[in-house]
C-alpha cells in the first residue's frame, strides 16, 4: 500500500520554449563601427541593407576568425525598477567588440535598446554595479548609484543610470572584475610565475577595491580563521588565489587556489578602523641586507603609473623586487614545493596570502617562531620613518588605506588524491522549497555539482556553512522564482532540483522528439520550433523514445575527459550531429533559462510556478509552515509533479486538483467520497491515484509511461469505470458506482504519509480560512476552502467547528453528508497538537467580543500568512480596546502565534521602528492607528477590500484623522487618511530636494508677453497668479515695474523757447538727457530686488539681460537724444558701474533652488568686450543666489588671471557670499591673495586696484561671519587705521578700505559681544574707539609694522588717527560687535555728544551713523513711535531757538534719521504699522523741509539723505508688502531729476522701491544677526555721488541686501485645480515681553511674521480642510515650504466655493436654505454633485443610480434612497462610506427576501450595530471636541436595524419549533428554513449548542435567572428578549419579566 506515497519518477512539462539570441547581437548589426566593417566585407554588397539581417549575420558572423566570435559576451538579469509600469521584465548586457549594448525586454515588450555605448579600445568585460555614495548625515542611509562598467585594458568606464559617467584609469592589468554589495573588486593579472623568483620577494597585492568610480583603488585584505592567526590581517597577495564569484547578498566571495585546488568562501565587509591601522602599522627597523622599502613606494607607483605610464607596463619594477619580504609572510618554501608534500609547507604557505589551512599541526607554531627573528611587521607598507634608503627612492606620499577587507568563513575539505583539478566553471546561490540556502559551485572536471548549506546567523556577516552535498552534473542554472535549480545530467537529460532534492525530470517539449531517420533531422536542426509539442499533439507520436534509448549515455567513458574530447569523441556518431542534444544551460532569470545546445542554436525556456492560483498558493504556505522540513518538502514535491505534469490542469481546476492530491496523501480514498468524486470527473489527471499497470520490461522506463497516464488519462477514465477501478485501497476492489453508496464505512489509509498530520494542518487550514474571510476578494476561497475543512472537522469529530462552517455557509455545508470512520486505534497515531482546541477560533467573534468590552483571549495566528489577521486584531486592540501598547509591547496579550514545522519564527512582530515616531503622550488612539497602520505598509486599496464592518472603527479614525491631521506626517499616513493636500505637500517635501521646477506647478502658462518685450525689461518672470491674488484692487506691480525698468529710451521734453538756437537747443536736451540717466542707471540696483528669485533659467538658453538704454526721445517729432553726439561732456567709464548692476539685477532672478551648472555659468560669458562688466556683475549675483560654488576652480582661476577689475570684484564679492560663515580655506587663500595685510611681510608686493581690495576685504568678513577668528580679527583691526604709504600707495578712497575693514571686523565677530574668546589682548572695543574719536596712533604690534613705518610723503596726518577716514567703519564695527547685547557701556561711547562745542567737531554724517550703531546695540529699547526717536536728540538741540546754528540743524536731522534707520532695522520685514506711522511721520516731515524755506540752512544734500535714509527704513519695515503709500513716494521722488538729485539719491530711492516689492512681493527681509549686518552693508548711509564713485563706500556693497532677504509668503494653492487661491489663515504668536500670546486672522497668500516669533499657522476652515503647522517642533517644516514658493496645498470642503468666486459664503450649496431636513434631500438634485466633489467615482454614481430614467421607474424608492446616502456622504466629507451604505442595505434586503445562503452580510451587520453601541466610543465620542457621532447617519442605521429585526422576528413567530429544536440539540430536517435558523443565531450572536447546553438554560424558570446565564455567555438582552418565550414558556416569560 505505501508504495502509492513513495517517489515515483515523474516527469514535468517546461513551457513556453522559443529560440533565443542577444538582442545585442541584432542591434550591432546596424551600427557602423569597426567589427561590423569586417562581417559587411564578408557580404556582398546587395545584402548590407537587406531586411533578411540574421541569416546575412551568422553567416558573416561563420566566416569571421575564431578570435572575433569569441569576443561577443552577454549577461541577464532580471529588471527592476519602481517607476515604470512594466512588472517583469528582462534586462541584457551584450558586449562585442568596442561596443556595449543594454536592453531590456518582457512579455508584454519586445526587446528595445535602453543605452547603447561604444568606447575606444576593446571591450574586456562589462556588468552592472552598484556603488554607494554615502551621505553627509550619519543616519541617512547610503544612495545606491546603479552603474554599467565597461572594462577595457586601461580603464573602467562607469555610467550611471542618472547620466553620469567616470572614467577610472587602471594602474595595472586586471584579469576581471567582480560586482560586489560595496562596489568593484580587481583582480590583477599576475604578470610574472611567483615561484621563478630567486630572491624571496613580498609579493604585490592581488586584489583591489574601488568604492566609487573617482575613490582611488585600494588593496583589500584578508583576515584568514585558524587557531593562531586571529590578529594577523594582511594585503590579499597570493597569486595562486583566484576569484570565482562574488555576491551581493549576503556580502561573499568565492575563491579558488590553484596550488591547493581548494575553493574558499570568504565575507567581504568594510574593513574596521583597527584592521586599518594593524595593516597600515609600522614595523622596527629590520636589519636586512636589502634595506628596506621606501614607504608607500607602491602608493607612489599606483599613482604615477596611473599619471603617466602605459597602463601596460610591468608592475614589478626593479626596485620592488629587492624589497624584502616582511617577516609577516612566514612561508618562504610555499611556492616551490607541491603541497603533498608536507602539511608543513602547505601550511606555512597557507599563512602568506591568509588562507587557512585545514589540517592544523603544531609545526605551525614552529614555523612562526623560527621566521620571525625580529618583532613582525604587517604591512607592506613601513614606516614613514624608516630611514633606510628612502631619500634615494622616491618622494614621500601617504600609504593607501584598504576599503575592504574579507574573512574566511569555510574553506573545502582537502581530498587526499589530487583529483581536484578543477576550479568552479559556475557558481551560484539557490534556495529550497523551505527556504535552506545552498551555495552551489560545478566542478566540470568531475561533472558534479557541490552545494553547501549555509544558515544565517543573526551577526549579518556571520553565515554558518553546514554539509555539502554532490549531485551529478554536466551544469546547472538556479530558477530564484520557483527556489530550484534546473541540472543537466551526463546523459543530457534536465533535471529540476530544489535544494539538493531532486524534484522531477523535466520535458521539453520538441527538443528530443525527432526519431532517428535522417531524412526529417535537418528540418529540426534549421527550426527546432516547428516540433514544440502541445500535449495534443506531440503525445501520441514521440512519447516511445524519449529516455536513454534516444541517447547513448557516454558517461562511464567520459568520466575523466574534458570537454574537448567528449565533443570530438561524439563527432564519430553519425545520428550525434543530426539531433542536436542540450550541452549546456545558460543566462537564468526568474524561472527562465536558455538551453545551448550542441549545434550553436539557442533556445529559451520557462519552468513552471508551483501553483498559479492565490488560493494554492496560501494553502501550501500554510502547510509548509506546520509540517516538519522533510515531509513538507515530499508534499510540495509531491504536488508539484502533479501540478506540472505535461498537460496539466488550467487555473480554474487548480483547487479541485489540490484537493484531491491533498486529500489523498493524507489517507483518504478520493473516488469514494462523493463530492471528491465529482472533482475526479472534473479533472481526470492525477498521478497519485493513477492505478499502477504491469509495465513492458524492455520499451522504456517509468518517466515514459508516468507521461502517458498524465497526458491520456482522459481516455482511461471510461475504461476505468466499465472494468472496476484497480482501486487504491486493496480491501474494497468493487469500483461501480452502485456500489460507492451502498457501502457505508469510508476508512482513512493511516500509512499515508499526512495521516499523522491531519489534526495540525486542519487547524492551520482553519485559520487561513478565518483570514480569507477578512478580505472580500478572497472570499470565494473561502467558501471552496469550507468543503475541504468540514470533512475533515466531521471525520475528527470536532462537532463546533461543524457549527461554526455551517454558520457561515448554511445552504453549502447541508449538502455534505458523508463522514470518515476513523477508529480510536488511529485517533492515537495522529499528533493533536497542543493548540487545537474544541472552541473554534474565530475572528468575527473575536472582533465582535472587543466591541462589546468583554475579556478577549489571544487569537491564534501564523506569522507571514495570516497578516490581514494580525493587522486587523490589533487594530481593535489598539482603538477598540484602547491599550497603547498593543502594537508594540503587548502584541502576545491579543495574538498567539503558532510555532511549529521546521520553520524559525521571526520575533511576533516587526513593526518597522523607523516609521513610528516617538509618539507624544497625547496622541490620539485615532493618531496611533493610522500611523500603526501605514508603517505596516495597510493602505487605502487594503482598506477596500477589508469586509464593511470590520473596517468601520479603521474609516472612524481615519476620519478623526482628516478632521485634524498634524502637519508633518509621513505621505503615506496623508494618503491612508485621504487628505490629498498633506499628500501633496508631503510629496514635494520628499522630493523636491534640488529640482528646478519645486513649486512652480503653479506656473503653468507663462504670461503672454512676447519673447522681444521679455527680453527688454527683465521683469515679467513673476508670478502672475500670486501677484494678482496679493494686490487684487489695484496694478501696483505694473507700476513699480514700470518705475524700475531702464532698457527703454528716457522721454526727453525740454521747452524750445524762442531766444535759444538750435545747437544750444539740442545741448540743453542732451544735458536733460545726462541728469536723466543717472537716474537710469541707478535702476538696475532697485531692479535686482524687485525680481529677486523669480526666474528657473533655460540650462541650454543664455540668461536674457536687460539692455542699460542711455538713450532719449525728444517730442514731438519723437527724435533720438543720444549722449555720443560730442555736444557735450560726458564723464569718462559712465557706464561701467551701471551695466555692472545691471548684470546683477539680472543674476539676481535666477532662484536658488534652479539647476545651474559650472558649464552654463561660463556659457553666458559675453563674446564683446564691452559686456564683460555685465558679466562681472552675473558672477556676483550667483554667489549671492548661492550657485558660484558649482563653479570649477579652474574657471575662477581664469577669470582672475584676465586681471578685469570688475570681474575680479564680483567674483571675489560672490564667491564670499556662497560661502558665508563657512571659513572655507580655498577661498581663504582666494581672498588673501589680493589683500596685502595677510600676505607675509616678505611676500612681493602685488599691485591689486584698490576697489579688488575693498571686495576682498569684505568677502573675508563673509566667509569667516560669526566665527570669531583671531588673526583675521587682528588684520581687519588694524587695517581700518591704515596709513597711506610713502609711494602715495593707498592714498586714494581710503575712506572705502578703512570703512570695508570695519565691516569685515564686523562681521567675524558679529553678535560676540563682550564674549570674544582669546582677544582680550587686543582691545578691540577700546582700539575702535580710539578710531571713532581719533588720539594718538598706536604703534602697530602686528606682522605689517614693516609696512607702516615711514610716512607717507604727500598725506601728512602726523601721529594723529584721521576720524573722517577711520569713523565709520570703527563705528559700524562697534555696532555690529555688540549687536543686540543691549550692552549700555558701550552704547554710551555712542551717544551724540550734549554740548554744541563738542558737536562741531563731528561731522554730522557721522552723527547718523552713531546714532544708529547705539540703538542697535541697545536692541530692545527700540520702540516704534516718534517720541522714542526724539528721545535720541539731545536736550542742546532740542530747544528750538533763534540761535541754533547751521551744525545744529543738521546734527538734529542726521540723529533722526538714524533713529528711523534702527526703527527701520528692529521691524525690518514685519510691516508692523505703529514703525510704519511712525517713519511715515518723518518721511512726510522731511518732504516738507526740503521744500520750505530751512532746507538752504540744513541743505539740500544733507536733508535728502536723511529723507533718502528714512525712506530705506520704510521700505525695510514693509518690505516685501507693495505698501501704496510707500509707493507714492518713491514715485514722488522718482519724478525729479533736477537740482541737487544726483545718481546716489536715485539709488536709494529704487532700492526702496525694490525692497518694497522684494521678490515681486515673495520675499521679506530677516532680522537676524546676519541679515542685519548684510543690509547695514547695503544700506551704508552715503550713497555715491556719481556712477564712478567708490570713495566712501563700493558700489559693489549694494547688493548684499540680498543676503537678508527670506521667503515668508505663503500660498495656499488648491489640490485639485492647483491654482493659488484664497484662504483663510490663524496665526498664533508665542508670548514676549511686549505682548501676550494673541491669535490673529490673516487671508492668505500673505506675508507671514518671522517664524521664530511664531507658535502656531492653521489653515481655518469651513471653506477648507483645516491643517496647522505646529512650531512647537521646529520651524524646519514650515521652512522648506517657504523655500519653495510658499505653497501650501489646501483642499475645499465639499459644497464649497473657492473665496474667489463666493466672497460672503452665500453661493455655497450648504446654506442653509429649507428648514425641513427631509425636503433638503429632496431638493439635491444630483446634477448637483459636481460642485460638492471632483471624484468621478461619486460623478458617475450620481449619474447612473440617481438619476430615474425610463428602466428605473418602478425603483422610485432605491433611487430616493441612493440620492439620499450619496448626499449625506458627499456633504459629511466621507464619500468612502458610500459602499458601506449601500451593502448594508442589500444585505437588509436579501434578508427580507429569505435568500441569504451566506450569513455573511449579517455578520458585519452585526459588527456596525455593536460598534454603534460600543460603549467605550461612545464616551470616547462624547469626551472629543466636535460631539460628532460616529460616521454612520443617525437615521440611517435604525431604519435598517428594525427592518432585519422584523423580517427575523417574523420568521421566529412562525417558525419557533426550528429554534426549539435547535437548542434541544436534535437534528434538524433539511429545508429552506435552516438558512434563516443560521441568520438568527449569529444576528442575535447566539454560541453554539455545547456552550448552551453546558449552562442548562432548559432548566431555568425565571427570567432574572434567564438574564444572570446570558450574561455569562455574553448573549445579548434583544437575544434573549427572543429566546426568553422559548425556554420558559410564554406565559412564565412575561410573568417573570413583569416581577422584574
Amino acid at each position: 500500500m505505501s508504495n502509492v506515497y513513495e517517489e515515483r519518477a515523474t516527469m514535468i512539462a517546461a513551457g513556453e520554449l522559443q529560440s533565443f539570441g542577444p538582442f545585442g547581437r541584432e542591434h550591432c548589426k546596424n551600427h557602423p563601427n569597426a567589427v561590423n566593417l569586417q562581417l559587411r566585407q564578408l557580404q556582398p554588397a546587395s545584402e548590407l541593407w537587406s531586411s533578411d539581417g540574421a541569416a546575412g549575420l551568422v553567416g558573416s558572423l561563420q566566416e569571421v576568425t575564431l578570435q572575433e566570435k569569441k569576443r561577443e559576451c552577454w549577461l541577464l538579469r532580471k529588471g527592476s525598477s519602481v517607476d515604470s509600469d512594466e512588472m517583469e521584465y528582462d534586462e541584457e548586457l551584450y558586449a562585442a567588440g568596442n561596443m556595449v549594448i543594454w536592453s531590456k525586454g518582457s512579455k508584454s515588450q519586445a526587446s528595445h535598446v535602453y543605452k547603447a555605448f561604444t568606447v575606444d579600445s576593446p571591450v574586456q568585460q562589462a556588468l552592472w554595479c552598484n556603488f554607494g555614495i554615502p551621505q553627509k548625515k550619519k543616519d541617512e542611509k547610503e544612495i545606491l548609484e546603479k552603474t554599467v562598467c565597461i572594462v577595457q585594458s586601461s580603464c573602467v568606464n562607469v555610467h550611471s543610470v542618472t547620466g553620469k559617467d567616470f572614467i577610472s584609469p587602471l594602474p595595472f592589468q586586471v584579469s576581471n572584475l567582480w560586482p560586489t554589495k560595496f562596489g568593484l573588486l580587481l583582480e590583477r593579472k599576475n604578470s610574472a610565475p611567483d615561484a621563478s623568483q630567486s630572491p624571496p620577494r613580498e609579493p604585490l597585492p592581488t586584489v583591489f577595491s574601488m568604492l566609487h568610480p573617482l575613490d582611488e583603488i585600494a588593496p583589500v585584505v584578508c583576515r584568514p580563521t585558524g587557531l593562531f592567526e586571529a590578529a594577523r590581517v594582511q594585503y590579499v597577495s597570493d597569486s595562486t588565489m583566484k576569484i570565482v564569484f562574488s555576491n551581493c547578498e549576503p556580502s561573499i566571495v568565492m575563491t579558488y587556489d590553484t596550488v591547493q585546488c581548494i575553493h574558499s568562501v570568504w565575507a567581504l565587509r568594510k574593513v574596521t578602523p583597527d584592521e586599518q591601522s594593524t595593516v597600515l602599522k609600522c614595523p622596527e627597523q629590520v636589519d636586512t641586507p636589502q634595506g628596506l622599502m621606501p614607504p608607500s613606494f607602491l602608493t607612489t607607483h599606483l599613482r604615477n603609473v596611473s599619471r603617466m605610464d602605459s597602463p601596460g607596463s610591468p608592475f614589478h619594477c626593479h626596485a620592488l623586487h629587492n624589497q624584502n619580504r616582511m617577516t609577516s609572510s612566514p612561508g618562504l618554501h610555499s611556492r616551490t614545493h607541491s603541497p603533498s608534500i608536507s602539511s608543513m609547507a602547505a601550511l606555512s604557505r597557507s599563512h602568506s596570502p591568509g588562507m587557512a589551512a585545514p589540517s592544523f599541526s603544531v609545526a605551525a607554531r614552529f614555523n612562526m617562531s623560527y621566521h620571525s627573528s625580529s618583532p613582525r611587521g604587517h604591512s607592506f607598507l613601513p614606516s614613514p620613518n624608516s630611514t633606510a634608503n628612502e631619500s634615494v627612492l622616491v618622494p614621500e606620499m601617504e600609504p593607501i588605506v584598504p576599503d575592504l577587507c574579507i574573512e574566511q568563513l569555510w574553506s573545502e575539505t582537502a581530498s587526499s588524491h589530487r583529483e581536484m583539478s578543477c576550479q568552479a566553471s559556475k557558481v551560484f546561490i539557490t534556495s529550497d522549497l523551505c527556504e535552506n540556502k545552498y551555495l552551489c559551485f560545478l566542478v566540470e572536471s568531475h561533472q558534479q555539482l557541490r552545494c553547501v548549506k549555509f544558515i544565517e546567523s543573526n551577526n549579518p556577516s556571520q553565515l554558518i556553512f553546514a554539509s555539502v552535498a554532490t549531485i551529478p552534473a554536466k551544469d546547472a542554472a538556479p530558477l530564484q522564482d520557483i527556489d530550484a535549480m534546473l541540472v543537466l545530467e551526463a546523459n543530457g537529460s534536465l533535471v529540476l532540483y530544489t535544494g539538493v532534492t531532486r524534484v522531477s525530470k523535466v520535458f521539453v517539449p520538441g527538443l528530443l522528439s525527432p526519431t532517428f531517420s535522417l531524412s526529417n533531422h535537418v528540418t529540426h536542426l534549421s527550426t527546432p520550433m516547428d516540433s514544440v509539442s502541445t500535449p495534443a499533439k506531440a503525445t501520441g507520436r514521440h512519447i516511445g523514445r524519449l529516455e536513454e534509448v534516444a541517447m547513448p549515455s557516454p558517461v562511464s567513458e567520459l568520466r575523466g575527459s574534458t570537454k574537448h574530447h567528449e565533443t570530438s569523441w561524439l563527432g564519430d556518431y553519425t545520428f550525434q550531429q543530426s539531433v542536436p542534444y542540450i550541452h549546456a544551460l545558460r543566462d537564468p532569470v526568474s524561472s527562465r533559462v536558455t538551453l545551448e545546445l550542441s549545434n550553436g542554436t539557442m533556445l529559451r525556456i520557462t519552468i513552471p510556478e508551483i501553483a498559479t492560483s492565490e488560493m494554492v498558493r496560501k494553502c501550501l504556505q500554510a502547510v509548509r509552515f506546520i509540517l516538519p522540513k522533510e515531509t513538507a518538502m515530499k508534499v510540495l514535491i509531491k504536488w508539484y509533479n502533479i501540478y506540472n505534469a505535461p498537460g496539466g490542469p488550467s487555473a480554474h481546476l487548480e483547487w479541485n486538483l489540490f484537493v484531491t492530491c491533498f486529500m489523498t496523501l493524507m489517507g483518504y480514498n478520493t473516488e469514494r467520497l462523493g463530492w471528491t468524486r465529482n472533482l475526479h470527473f472534473e479533472v481526470p489527471l492525477s498521478p497519485v491515484i493513477a492505478p499502477k499497470k504491469a509495465r513492458p520490461s524492455d520499451t522504456g522506463s517509468d518517466e515514459d509511461w508516468d507521461y502517458m497516464w498524465c497526458s491520456d488519462y482522459h481516455r482511461q477514465v471510461v475504461f476505468r469505470h466499465a472494468c472496476g477501478a484497480v482501486s487504491l485501497e486493496s480491501t474494497d476492489t468493487s469500483g461501480c458506482e452502485e456500489s460507492l453508496s451502498s457501502t457505508p464505512a469510508l476508512h482513512l489509509d493511516p500509512s499515508a504519509p499526512l495521516f499523522p498530520h491531519i489534526p495540525a494542518l486542519f487547524y492551520v487550514l482553519h485559520l487561513l480560512y478565518e483570514e480569507l474571510k477578512l478580505d472580500e476578494l478572497q472570499r470565494s476561497g473561502g467558501r471552496s476552502l469550507v468543503g475541504l475543512l468540514q470533512q475533515l472537522a466531521r471525520d475528527l469529530q470536532l462537532e463546533e467547528y461543524i457549527d461554526l462552517y455551517w454558520r457561515d455557509y448554511p445552504s453549502f455545508i447541508t449538502t455534505f453528508k458523508e463522514s470518515c470512520i476513523i477508529d480510536q486505534a488511529q485517533m492515537e497515531q495522529m499528533q493533536r497538537p497542543s493548540f487545537l482546541r474544541a472552541e473554534p477560533p474565530c475572528v468575527f467573534s473575536w472582533l465582535s467580543s472587543c466591541l462589546r468590552g468583554e475579556e478577549v483571549a489571544p487569537f491564534p495566528y501564523l506569522p507571514g500568512i495570516c497578516e490581514r489577521t494580525k493587522l486587523l486584531v490589533l487594530s481593535y486592540a489598539l482603538y477598540i480596546i484602547g491599550d497603547d501598547n498593543a502594537t508594540s509591547v503587548d502584541v502576545s496579550k491579543y495574538l498567539a502565534k503558532l510555532s511549529a514545522g521546521g520553520f524559525k519564527c521571526n520575533p511576533c512582530f516587526s513593526s518597522r521602528p523607523s516609521c513610528m515616531k516617538p509618539d507624544a503622550p497625547n496622541e490620539s488612539l485615532a493618531v496611533k492607528l493610522v500611523v500603526w497602520l501605514t508603517s505596516e505598509g495597510f493602505t487605502l486599496k487594503d482598506l477596500e477590500s477589508v469586509p464593511f464592518g470590520v473596517a468601520l472603527p479603521i474609516r472612524d479614525a481615519i476620519y478623526q484623522c482628516r478632521e485634524q491631521p498634524c502637519s508633518d506626517w509621513s505621505e503615506d499616513v496623508c494618503l491612508l487618511i485621504g487628505r490629498q493636500d498633506l499628500t501633496k505637500q508631503a510629496h514635494k517635501v520628499t522630493v523636491a530636494k534640488g529640482k528646478a521646477t519645486v513649486g512652480l506647478g503653479l506656473m503653468l502658462e507663462a504670461p503672454a508677453t512676447t519673447e522681444a518685450e521679455e527680453e527688454e525689461v527683465g521683469m515679467t518672470d513673476l508670478n502672475q497668479d500670486v501677484i494678482s491674488l496679493i494686490w487684487s484692487q489695484d496694478l501696483r506691480v505694473h507700476e513699480a515695474r514700470r518705475l524700475l525698468q531702464s532698457s527703454r529710451p528716457v522721454r526727453v521734453s525740454v521747452v524750445h523757447l524762442p531766444e535759444v538756437s538750435d545747437h544750444e537747443y539740442i545741448e540743453e536736451k542732451e544735458n536733460k538727457l545726462l541728469q536723466l540717466c543717472q537716474r537710469t542707471m541707478a535702476l538696475p540696483v532697485g531692479r535686482g530686488l524687485f525680481t529677486l528669485f523669480s526666474y528657473h533659467p533655460v540650462p541650454t538658453e543664455p540668461l536674457p539681460v536687460p539692455k542699460l538704454n542711455l538713450t532719449g526721445r525728444a517730442p514731438p517729432q519723437n527724435t533720438m537724444v543720444d549722449l555720443n553726439s560730442g555736444n557735450i561732456d560726458v564723464p569718462p567709464n559712465m557706464t561701467s558701474w551701471s551695466s555692472f548692476h545691471n548684470g546683477v539685477a539680472a543674476g539676481l532672478k535666477i532662484a536658488p533652488a534652479s539647476q545651474v551648472d559650472s558649464a552654463w555659468i561660463a556659457y553666458n560669458k559675453p563674446k564683446s568686450p564691452e559686456l564683460a562688466n555685465e558679466y562681472a556683475g552675473f558672477l556676483m549675483a550667483l554667489g549671492l543666489n548661492g550657485h558660484l560654488t558649482k563653479l570649477a576652480t579652474l574657471n575662477i582661476h581664469d577669470y582672475l588671471t584676465k586681471g578685469h577689475e570688475m570681474t575680479s570684484i564680483g567674483l571675489l564679492l560672490g564667491v564670499s557670499a556662497a560661502k558665508l560663515s563657512t571659513m572655507d580655506m580655498s577661498i581663504t587663500r582666494l581672498l588673501s591673495i589680493h589683500i596685502p595685510a595677510l600676505l607675509p611681510p616678505t611676500s612681493t608686493e602685488l599691485d591689486v586696484p584698490h576697489n579688488v581690495q575693498v571686495a576682498a576685504v569684505v568677502g573675508i568678513g563673509l566667509v569667516y561671519q560669526g566665527t570669531g577668528h583671531r588673526h583675521n580679527a587682528e588684520v581687519l583691526l588694524a587695517e581700518i587705521g591704515r596709513p597711506p604709504g610713502p609711494e602715495m600707495e593707498y592714498c586714494t578712497d581710503r575712506e572705502s578700505y578703512s570703512l570695508a575693514a570695519g565691516l569685515a571686523l564686523g562681521m567675524v565677530c558679529l553678535g560676540h559681544g563682550s564674549n570674544l574668546i582669546g582677544m582680550s589682548d587686543l582691545n578691540v572695543p577700546e582700539q575702535l574707539y580710539q578710531y571713532m574719536v581719533g588720539g594718538h596712533r598706536r604703534t602697530h604690534a602686528g606682522i605689517n609694522r614693516e609696512k607702516h613705518k615711514s610716512p607717507s610723503y604727500q598725506i601728512k596726518e602726523g601721529d594723529t588717527i584721521n576720524v573722517d577716514v577711520t569713523c565709520p567703519g570703527a563705528t559700524l564695527a562697534l555696532a555690529m560687535i555688540y549687536l543686540k547685547t543691549n550692552n549700555r557701556s558701550i552704547a554710551d561711547w555712542l551717544k551724540a555728544p550734549d554740548t554744541m562745542f563738542l558737536l562741531d567737531f563731528i561731522k554730522p554724517e557721522f552723527l547718523l551713523l552713531r546714532t544708529l550703531a547705539r540703538c542697535i546695540i541697545m536692541w530692545d529699547d527700540i520702540l516704534p513711535n516718534s517720541e522714542w526717536v526724539s528721545s535720541n536728540v539731545p536736550q542742546t538741540l532740542e530747544v528750538q531757538s533763534e540761535a541754533l546754528n547751521v551744525v545744529s540743524y543738521q546734527a538734529h536731522d542726521y540723529i533722526i534719521a538714524g533713529a528711523c534707520m534702527a526703527v527701520g532695522f528692529r521691524f525690518a520685514g514685519s510691516a508692523n504699522s505703529d514703525a510704519f506711522d511712525c517713519l511715515y511721520k518723518f518721511a512726510r516731515s522731511f518732504m516738507q523741509c526740503l521744500t520750505s524755506a530751512t532746507a538752504t540752512v540744513t541743505g539740500h544734500y544733507n536733508l535728502q539723505t536723511c529723507l533718502s535714509m528714512v525712506l530705506l527704513a520704510l521700505s525695510m519695515v514693509m518690505a516685501g508688502s507693495g505698501n501704496l503709500k510707500v509707493l507714492q513716494l518713491c514715485r514722488f521722488l522718482h519724478k525729479r531729476t533736477s537740482g541737487e538729485m544726483n545718481y546716489g539719491f536715485h539709488m536709494a530711492h529704487h532700492m526702496a522701491l525694490g525692497l518694497l516689492f522684494l521678490g515681486g512681493g515673495r520675499y521679506t527681509l530677516s532680522t537676524s544677526n546676519s541679515a542685519i549686518a548684510a543690509l547695514l552693508c547695503a544700506l551704508y548711509p552715503h550713497f555715491p555721488a556719481h556712477s564712478t564713485d567708490n570713495r566712501y563706500h563700493l558700489q559693489a556693497l549694494r547688493h548684499l541686501g540680498v543676503l537678508a532677504a527670506e521667503p515668508r509668503l505663503l500660498v495656499p494653492v488648491d489640490v485639485d485645480t492647483l491654482k493659488p487661491c484664497y484662504a483663510l489663515l490663524d496665526v498664533t504668536y508665542k508670548e514676549t515681553p511686549w505682548y501676550e500670546e494673541t491669535t490673529v486672522e490673516l487671508m492668505a497668500p500673505t506675508m507671514l511674521p518671522e517664524l521664530q516669533l511664531l507658535k502656531k499657522v492653521k489653515v481655518k476652515g469651513p471653506r477648507y480642510w483645516e491643517l496647522s503647522i505646529d512650531m512647537s517642533k521646529g520651524t524646519q517644516h514650515l521652512e522648506s515650504i517657504l523655500s519653495r514658493d510658499g505653497v501650501l496645498y489646501v483642499k475645499l470642503r465639499a459644497g464649497q466655493l473657492p473665496y474667489k468666486d463666493d466672497p460672503r459664503g452665500w453661493k455655497s450649496l450648504l446654506a442653509p436654505n429649507v428648514n425641513n431636513r427631509n425636503s433638503e434631500v429632496r431638493t439635491f438634485k444630483p446634477e448637483a454633485i459636481s460642485t460638492f466633489t471632483s471624484d468621478a467615482a461619486l460623478v458617475s454614481f450620481a449619474e447612473y443610480f440617481c438619476k430615474s430614467s425610463e428602466s428605473v421607474k418602478h425603483k422610485r424608492d432605491t433611487l430616493a434612497l441612493f440620492s439620499a446616502i450619496l448626499y449625506e456622504c458627499v456633504t459629511q466629507e466621507n464619500p468612502e462610506m458610500l459602499p458601506t451604505y449601500i451593502a448594508i442595505d442589500q444585505a437588509v434586503r436579501t434578508l427580507e427576501q429569505t435568500e441569504m445562503c451566506e450569513t455573511f452580510a449579517l455578520w458585519q451587520m452585526r459588527l456596525v450595530l455593536e460598534l454603534c453601541e460600543s460603549r467605550v466610543l461612545q464616551h470616547r465620542l462624547r469626551e472629543g471636541a466636535q460631539g460628532r457621532g460616529l460616521l454612520l447617519s443617525s437615521e440611517f442605521l435604525p431604519v435598517m436595524k428594525n427592518s432585519a429585526d422584523g423580517t427575523l422576528d417574523r420568521w421566529l413567530t412562525d417558525n419557533s419549533h426550528v429554534l426549539k429544536s435547535y437548542m434541544s440539540g436534535q437534528s434538524l430536517t433539511e429545508d429552506m428554513l435552516s438558512n434563516m435558523l443560521a441568520c438568527f443565531l449569529v444576528y442575535h450572536s447566539i454560541p453554539c449548542l455545547s456552550k448552551l447546553s453546558s449552562t442548562h438554560l432548559e432548566g431555568s424558570t425565571s427570567f432574572p435567572e434567564l438574564l444572570l446565564k446570558f450574561s455569562q455567555l455574553g448573549i445579548p438582552v434583544r437575544a434573549l428578549l427572543r429566546l426568553g418565550p422559548l425556554l420558559l414558556g410564554t406565559a412564565g416569560f412575561w410573568t417573570g419579566q413583569l416581577a422584574c
